[in-house]
């Protein structure tokens, strides 16, 4: 099957485009689709009312989804008014409100919501008769179903709630090292420090820009990152801008005595990049997985970068840092700063969308420096500084270095 958005520019489809496939049942739901779920290149898909609990995460290979769940549901419930809480470690099959008839020549993938992956939540999007998560092949006719686990919260969701989302690519739209050449031959940049753009002699390209760690300490304090406690009370996702962000997150300081930083094993931490990106709005961008070969740490938990991020037309903003969900996996990790960590690989819009990343479609995090998800307080300086002294008489008492 063939339809007018088979043809065209190869790439990511921009927003307009998604609302016309809506119009024309390449997207469908049983239910409205809301004005809020439109990304500049994006659409936010929503849980649906039914909650599988399996037995572990599964492809569904050469079989439906509802047939493997047949077989390997542990028992499953309904998202009743209230919502339905989420116990960590354990894996759930959530059915979409969006169902999918995709013509030849589009193909999608999914991700995880900025908000999602910063609460150290997996939400990997599975379809009929697939062997892989996010992938959704052209011509796909059929359901969506997110598999959720959460590493760290008991977390509590409601029907229609948006944690992945969806772009939909006609053709190559991945930019390569040399299209990234060209971007700065023009005269555009795509990472900053401060409010100097950084040369392109000066950046590292391998398949996509890599960006450093910053471990100096944010807003003239020591504080460098969060690491997620275990143990905490129920997280509400329906709340924003409500919990102390320090009753979920440890707050980690830098140590001026004895550097490199540790990533203990299996801990979360949120730190962020010392380069600031800028994603101008004919681009899209995704922070890819790090690759094993630079370490044992994985740093891409949701990773879809719109149009616009850290961008304004008349040059005032001057790029915005990235957020990283940062994991160790089997080893301790020492990282100092300035260490490369992740990288971001750019995309080409099929065409400029119509709205671009900010304010003007609700974005939370245009501005961001350390920011935990939207459902946390942002601490002020003041906060940050008693926190620190404290911590500092702490280890002073025990005599035991930061960390």
């Amino acid at each position: 099957m063939r339809n007018r958005f088979s043809t065209g520019p190869d790439g990511v489809l921009p927003r307009q485009d998604i609302v016309e496939m809506v119009k024309e049942n390449v997207i469908s739901s049983p239910f409205t689709i809301e004005g809020r779920q439109y990304q500049p290149a994006s659409l936010d898909l929503r849980l649906g009312e039914k909650v599988y609990r399996v037995r572990g995460s599964f492809l569904p290979g050469k079989e439906t989804v509802q047939e493997k769940l047949n077989r390997y549901t542990q028992h499953s419930f309904d998202v009743l008014p209230g919502g339905a809480v989420l116990e960590p470690n354990a894996v759930y099959l959530v059915p979409l409100m969006e169902s999918l008839n995709m013509p030849n020549g589009i193909r999608a993938r999914a991700n995880p919501r900025s908000t999602t992956g910063r609460l150290d939540i997996f939400a990997r999007l599975v379809t009929d008769r697939s062997d892989r998560f996010d992938e959704v092949p052209e011509g796909y006719q059929g359901p969506m179903f997110l598999e959720i686990l959460s590493r760290s919260f008991t977390v509590r969701v409601e029907r229609g709630m948006s944690l992945n989302q969806i772009r939909f690519i006609r053709g190559d739209a991945g930019c390569d090292d040399a299209a990234i050449e060209q971007i700065y031959r023009r005269g555009e940049h795509l990472l900053y420090v401060g409010d100097e753009a950084i040369d392109f002699a000066e950046i590292v390209l391998r398949e996509g820009l890599f960006l450093r760690v910053d471990l100096s300490g944010i807003d003239g304090t020591d504080l460098i990152g969060y690491r997620a406690k275990r143990n905490s009370g129920l997280l509400d996702l329906r709340r924003s801008n409500y919990y102390n962000v320090f009753d979920f997150w440890e707050p980690i300081f830098r140590s001026r005595t004895a550097p490199p930083f540790i990533l203990e094993t299996r801990e979360f931490y949120l730190l962020t990049s010392k380069e600031k990106v800028s994603i101008l709005p004919q681009y899209a961008a995704e922070m890819a997985a790090y690759e094993q070969q630079y370490g044992e740490l994985r740093t891409h938990y949701a990773g879809f970068f719109d149009p616009g991020f850290g961008f304004s037309p008349d040059g005032r903003r001057k790029g915005t840092v990235a957020v990283m969900e940062v994991r160790a996996l089997d080893a301790p990790v020492m990282l100092e700063d300035g260490q490369r960590v992740c990288k971001i690989q750019l995309e080409t819009m099929a065409a400029a969308p119509d709205q671009v990343y900010g304010g003007e479609v609700g974005s939370a995090y245009q501005d961001q420096r350390l920011t935990p998800s939207k459902h946390f307080r942002v601490p002020d300086t003041k906060e940050i500084k008693t926190r620190a002294r404290r911590v500092e008489r702490l280890v002073e008492q025990l005599e035991l270095p930061r960390a």
